[in-house]
């Protein structure tokens, strides 16, 4: 078809940071497709260095308001594996107890106040109040509800206070267990109607077939904490071995670093956990899935938000699950940890290096840190799942827009802000790369 089309999208809406879309077809051939990151870099490994491993935690979990849980489990994953140190079995429940309430609240953030707006034909969550006002009740309940049980297991959700290097320093009694009980449990009702909802709205139709990128195992266990990383590709690495995977490299439209792997570029998040790991999801979660008619290999990827409403439920049942297994086990306050006034606590220090890899609501996360005999971070390295899904964002949008040429310009602008949306891009997350230019030297 031979058309203009030109698009400018500035600061994108409905996503978090500031990114602009720019497409511009001439004569019917594409000849601009872009996605430019033009966040500030923010420079938290810098922070990091000279910090003790056992603060990391802290800072690090202000890379971000909607995954600071995720940053603080991969900080503290990361220090743990310098340290040489391997968590309790109720550590490690908790610690999965937190990441499924931080996958709950981001993604029904991302399915309702995001996404929903644009399948439901209107500018944003606030005409919603009038038309869908049940629908908008219940996203805010919910959302209230995944963000109390945080603050009952670490404190807050934004930020969390207790979970640290080697453990908790405050860990749930049993009235707490009963009080998150019954709020989760209170959920299923909403659950299953969210899931209904979505069964009754439709997608954008698009197809391109790409490498899928999160963690796996050999257990039967849905890998979101713990794990090596694989590929549909057929990739299986420690997650030592990161680097091999993201082969980050600079692009002069952002401040966030591309990544590719196999092939030209490759997908993280509940897409790609759901395209490597479906058979390991909760039974509740499989019927989620049918109902929304995904099941991988799934290579459309605005069905990232179907697969985002799939881990919901196998998040909601495995918190449960893991609940009810403390309240019947009990839980051994005797681990909670103590920090004193000196700054390493009781937890012994040496010289090592560490990896942090835990798959958050945007995909797989990555922190490395480097530290000294005293436990000071000497480098960090913070791989951002948004970063790594940039490239793929844009050769999804090169492969769409000659399909929708015979649009209008106002439709195939939104088609593209939606595609950029359904990956969930954490912009602020991402940026981290700087072009300093020195002039007269």
């Amino acid at each position: 078809m031979s058309r203009n089309v030109k698009v400018n999208v500035e600061y994108l809406t409905r996503v978090e940071g500031h990114g602009n879309i720019v497409v511009n077809v001439k004569d019917g051939k594409l000849e601009e497709c872009r996605l430019d990151i033009v966040e500030a870099p923010r420079f938290f490994e810098g922070m990091l260095r000279g910090r003790s491993i056992f603060e990391a935690q802290h800072i690090t979990s202000r890379i971000c308001g909607i995954c600071a849980c995720g940053h603080t489990l991969a900080s503290i994953q990361a220090g743990e594996d310098a340290l040489g140190l391997r968590p309790s079995e109720q550590t490690i429940k908790l610690r999965k107890l937190l990441l499924h309430q931080e996958m709950l609240d981001s993604h029904i953030l991302h399915i309702y106040l995001l996404v929903a707006p644009d399948l439901l034909g209107v500018k944003s969550f606030v005409p919603l109040i009038d038309t869908h006002h049940k629908v908008v009740r219940r996203a805010l309940r919910m959302k209230k509800t995944f963000n109390d049980v945080c603050d009952i297991l670490v404190g807050r959700h934004v930020h969390p206070i207790s979970a640290i290097v080697g453990g908790f320093t405050k860990l749930p009694k049993e009235k707490d267990l009963d009080a998150m009980l019954d709020m989760l449990k209170g959920l299923r009702p909403d659950m299953e109607a969210t899931m209904e909802l979505l069964s009754t709205l439709k997608f954008p139709g698009f197809e391109r077939e790409t490498e899928y990128v999160a963690l796996v195992n050999d257990a039967d266990e849905y890998p979101l904490l713990e794990g090596d990383i694989g590929s549909t590709d057929g990739l299986r690495i420690s997650k030592k071995d990161y680097l091999k995977l993201t082969n980050e490299f600079v692009v002069p439209h952002s401040s966030a670093k591309h990544a590719k792997a196999s092939r030209e570029s490759y997908m993280v998040g509940a897409l790609a956990r759901l395209n490597l790991n479906y058979k390991k999801l909760h039974p509740r979660a499989k019927k989620a899935a049918e109902l929304l008619k995904i099941k991988p290999i799934t290579t459309n990827p605005f069905l990232n938000t179907a697969a985002q409403a799939v881990e919901c439920v196998h998040c909601l049942e495995e918190s449960i699950s893991i609940l009810e297994d403390l309240k019947e086990k009990g839980v051994n306050q005797d681990e909670a940890i103590v920090v004193g006034l000196n700054e390493k606590g009781t937890i012994p220090v040496k010289a090592g290096n560490g990896v942090g890899a835990v798959e958050v609501p945007r995909g797989i996360l990555f922190h490395n840190y480097e530290i000294d005999k005293d436990g000071k971070i000497v480098n960090a390295d913070c791989v951002i799942p948004t970063g790594q899904n940039l490239n793929n964002i844009e050769h999804d949008m090169r492969k769409l827009v000659p399909e929708i040429l015979d649009k209008k310009d106002e439709e195939i602008t939104l088609a593209m802000e939606m595609l950029v949306r359904a990956y969930d891009p954490c912009i602020s997350c991402s940026a981290h790369f700087l072009d300093v230019k020195f002039v007269n030297r």
